[in-house]
């Protein structure tokens, strides 16, 4: 129980700390700069040295299905408070986050998102959210993509939750390919309900983008839900 409390504070700790060491310079970069790159590259630097001091290592399989250049509706599994910064260095492409409201709301750590040009989303407004989001999509910047978890939430036991249909109606409407990826290991580092973590391997496994041209959406649910799912059992 100690050894537990004792993950669970040096983790906090870190994540407070490089709040407040990085919150200006992401706040300031991404005032200053007209497509917030420099703000990303800020969140690349938190994201580094909290799996580093949490002693988590990246594997990263499939970096030549992305498209230098191309836009991507990147869907991805989540079971994890690891993922996120797992994906931030793993893909080295640009993108903004599609972020749940409530977030915005959180210290220093919203503001930061908020400036960052993340797109945030209001759930509770079902049809009218999805519309802001794809407006949001369309002010990006050249060759930046999106990042949903299309479950919606963090997964309890790291099995696939139900898919969300507001990435794939993204995709589609904005004629946008999109890139499926798989974390495996994430929810054995630092499951959902628990604090303290445990070093060792996260693997990402990036799959062949998916063309949403002339597809029904839920023929694009069930095609990238078994990609990303295939993968997520044969690795585990």
């Amino acid at each position: 129980m100690l050894f537990r409390t004792l993950k669970a504070t040096w983790i906090l700790f870190w994540a407070v700390l490089l709040t407040l060491i990085l919150f200006l310079p992401i706040v300031i970069a991404a005032l200053a700069g007209k497509r917030g790159d420099a703000a990303f590259h800020g969140t690349q630097i938190y994201a580094w040295i909290i799996l580093k001091v949490c002693g988590i290592r990246l594997r990263v399989s499939g970096k030549e299905h992305i498209q230098p250049g191309q836009r991507y509706v990147i869907l991805s599994n989540h079971a994890s408070y690891f993922d996120p910064p797992a994906l931030v260095l793993a893909l080295g492409l640009q993108y903004r986050w599609v972020i749940k409201k409530e977030l915005r709301k959180v210290p220093l750590f919203g503001l930061a998102l908020e400036t960052s040009r993340n797109l945030f989303i209001d759930r509770s407004k079902g049809a009218d959210a999805l519309e802001s989001i794809k407006q949001g999509v369309a002010q990006l910047p050249d060759g930046t993509g999106i990042l949903l978890f299309p479950e919606g939430t963090r997964s309890w036991d790291g099995k696939l939750l139900p898919f969300k249909r507001g990435g794939f109606v993204i995709a589609r409407d904005g004629g946008l390919p999109i890139l499926p990826i798989t974390i495996v290991g994430s929810h054995d580092r630092l499951p959902k309900g628990h604090a303290a973590f445990t070093s060792g391997e996260i693997h990402i496994v990036i799959h062949p983008p998916v063309s949403a041209a002339d597809k029904p959406v839920e023929v694009l649910m069930d095609e990238v839900r078994a990609t990303i799912g295939g993968a997520l059992e044969q690795k585990r």
